[in-house]
């Protein structure tokens, strides 16, 4: 089985945490990188400075609340980026808005869904 390389970008550590035990759990092979905020995440996709090395994610699952750039800057960016704007993104996020949903699917989020408010 080939090895699926996700990037979750999520700001609380106990939902990053839960991601990727849950990933652990699957029979998938996945290797789950985090990163906190939008400015690491942008970095990292362009591999500057301390991700570099890093490889190019096949899915981000991309929070909304971000501190320092927003989710929503950040999949505008990625979808309209030729370099990144072919990987799929799938946001969770805790934010039920209409204007939040009908944003990402206007700026080609592949899905949307909401977290539980208690896991």
């Amino acid at each position: 089985m080939q090895k699926v390389n996700i990037l979750v970008v999520e700001d609380s550590p106990g939902d990053a945490r839960l991601i990727t035990e849950a990933f652990k759990e699957t029979k998938m092979r996945a290797e789950v990188r985090v990163v906190r905020d939008g400015v690491d995440a942008m970095s990292f996709l362009r591999r500057e400075g301390r991700y570099a090395h890093e490889e190019r994610p096949d899915l981000i699952l991309l929070d909304l609340n971000l501190p320092r750039k927003d989710g929503r800057e950040v999949l505008a960016e990625i979808k309209h980026d030729v370099a990144l704007k072919q990987i799929p993104v799938l946001v969770l996020t805790t934010s039920n808005q209409p204007q939040d949903i009908l944003f990402s699917y206007e700026n080609h989020a592949n899905s949307y869904i909401i977290k539980p408010m208690n896991m």
